[in-house]
């Protein structure tokens, strides 16, 4: 994969182009006169939405008046839009106007950004559940605002998340988040300027975590104790474009380190004296990448074009703590006209190692079907409490079994699903579909053998046409079989569908 990057990083773009005399923008409401929804919800929508600033969008666009026109910095301008998370279509391209100049034009339409979030799960008479309200465009400032209250088995909370793309200037990122936990609370922010692009020259953020909190660690779907986790730390990271030619808008080479202070401790029991251990973390290393993206519909979500990140990427680098450590992370990819397949590594050790590995294929050769083979697996030696892997929480496992059914230092999950467009639009409001879907895996530890088990059934997708994410939920039925399967057989689920 190395070998491949660095061919890659051979290849180069011709600088004479013309320049850029005009930007123009253009942002549509949430509904427009032909979407088909009735006509006073779409009125109502439209007067109660309060529609993108222009100024957040010239701030995506990587193209200035006056610049030379760049097709690379054009298409990333557009996949910037969208990660902004409140546009339902984007697209920019250029218009040579009648007098010859080039203009580059920006048109957008809002999604409907205040949504109501409600997931239930209930499996073995074990339920799940939150409600609550997230506001992903305050005031048209793209600016995240979220309330969510859930509970299931282990705890209750109320977590807060505020997330600001452009705080302090142009590029600036605060995102706070805030969990009050019927057993404790856990806090976290992080503020600085991140890789805004490809081309970009620099970037430093600084980030820190306050927790209290119970611990829980599981076993064979049981409880198999609990520990008082105390957590203080604080942080930067930043990285510098290296290497003269090597980086430019298609492709990268950077230099990246970071710096962290962290107080981490965990006791048995409320009475047992908290200890004071500290600890301070150095970290460096070189990335390597080559921009590749493909642009899919109908895939994680409807009624959206969709960037799925195929690009080849090699990380590698040294952590200095009590001991040397490692760091590393790979992808690559390959393409073809209705499809891919993906390859990705990532894998860090010191006290704790930690390694996973996971391949994907995707194909949309079937009108209306988007075939999907995805297989992971991974292993950890050495964790902290709550560091094992629990497929529930992460949403990367059987989805029919209930809470904690399978834990510990090794996992797989292999899924086959088939996502079927039933319908594209319904009231200009909808999409629906149908996912076909089998999967086997599971998680245990060392000691243990392999403790997997798996579903076979159907799923009914759903998502919405207007938001500004269309995020598909899904209503998943099917048959239980292997380890962790008691109780009944057949189980239902709700809840988000699976992103790949």
């Amino acid at each position: 994969m190395l070998l491949g990057v660095l061919l890659l990083l051979q290849t180069g773009a011709p600088s004479d182009h013309p320049r850029i005399d005009t930007i123009v923008v253009e942002n549509r409401n949430v509904f427009d006169a032909d979407d088909g929804a009735p006509g006073w919800m779409a009125n109502l929508a439209n007067g109660l939405h309060v529609r993108t600033r222009q100024w957040v969008i010239r701030r995506r666009l990587l193209l200035s008046r006056g610049d030379r026109f760049d097709q690379a910095r054009m298409e990333e301008s557009e996949r910037s839009l969208r990660t902004l998370g409140v546009f339902r279509q984007v697209r920019v391209d250029t218009v040579t106007q009648a007098d010859g100049r080039l203009a580059l034009h920006a048109v957008t339409a809002d999604g409907w950004s205040t949504q109501p979030q409600v997931n239930f799960s209930s499996v073995n008479g074990e339920q799940s559940w939150n409600i609550g309200i997230v506001e992903r465009n305050f005031l048209g400032t793209a600016t995240e605002l979220a309330l969510v209250y859930g509970r299931d088995p282990d705890r209750s909370r109320l977590d807060f998340e505020f997330v600001n793309p452009h705080f302090f200037g142009r590029r600036t990122l605060l995102n706070l988040r805030y969990a009050d936990l019927s057993d404790g609370y856990r806090g976290a922010w992080r503020f600085g300027l991140p890789f805004h692009e490809t081309a970009a020259p620099h970037a430093v953020e600084t980030y820190g975590e306050l927790a209290e909190e119970r611990v829980l660690r599981f076993r064979d779907g049981a409880l198999l104790d609990s520990s008082q986790h105390h957590l203080l730390r604080v942080g930067i990271t930043g990285g510098i474009s290296v290497g003269g030619g090597a980086t430019t808008t298609r492709r990268y080479s950077r230099l990246w380190g970071g710096w962290e202070w962290r107080r981490e401790d965990f006791t048995v029991s409320d009475t047992t004296p908290m200890p004071y251990s500290v600890f301070t973390t150095v970290r460096a290393g070189i990335e390597l990448g080559v921009v590749r993206f493909r642009i899919l519909e109908h895939f994680n979500s409807y009624a959206r074009r969709e960037d799925v990140n195929l690009s080849p990427v090699l990380r590698a680098g040294v952590v200095l703590q009590s001991g040397i450590g490692y760091e590393f992370r790979g992808q690559t990819s390959a393409v073809w006209k209705r499809g891919f397949a993906m390859l990705r590594v990532d894998a860090n050790g010191l006290d704790t190692t930690r390694t996973r590995a996971q391949v994907t294929v995707v194909s949309q050769d079937l009108q209306h079907h988007t075939l999907i083979a995805h297989a992971e697996g991974g292993i950890v030696t050495g964790p902290k409490p709550g560091a094992e892997f629990d497929p529930w929480v992460e949403q990367r496992g059987p989805r029919l079994f209930g809470l904690h059914a399978f834990t510990g230092t090794r996992m797989t999950w292999f899924v086959l699903e088939d996502r079927i467009l039933v319908v594209d639009e319904m009231l200009g409001l909808f999409a629906l579909g149908a996912a076909p879907f089998l999967e086997y895996g599971g998680a245990w530890y060392s000691d243990q053998s392999p403790r997997q088990g798996g579903d076979a059934g159907v799923s009914l997708r759903f998502g919405p046409t207007r938001a500004v994410r269309g995020e598909a939920a899904e209503l998943a039925v099917g048959y239980r079989f292997g380890d962790g399967a008691s109780g009944k057989r057949w189980g239902v689920t709700l809840r988000k569908g699976f992103s790949f």
